[in-house]
């Protein structure tokens, strides 16, 4: 078991397998993440957090998750305030 681990946890440096993709969830929602390839990181799309990968191993930890900013309803937002 602790074999297999290693191998999918060392693909992450190139993107996240499939396998570990299915099998990793929201330590808060339980719902599915997606990988971010350009900040290499785990995405929880339902409640906007990213989870941090390091050294290949995500850190699932929900005090290491940052809230993700919307930029687009914060742009959205200030062209209405303006208009």
């Amino acid at each position: 078991m602790v074999r297999v681990s290693r191998v999918l946890l060392k693909s992450l440096g190139e993107g996240i397998s499939k396998t570990l993709n299915e099998i990793l969830v929201c330590p808060l929602t339980k719902q599915p993440l997606r990988y971010c390839e350009k900040t290499g990181s785990l995405i929880s799309d339902q409640i906007g957090v990213s989870f941090p990968i390091v050294d290949g191993i995500p850190r699932l930890v929900p005090k290491d998750g940052k809230i993700l900013e919307d930029d687009e309803s914060s742009t959205t937002g200030k062209s209405s305030a303006t208009e």
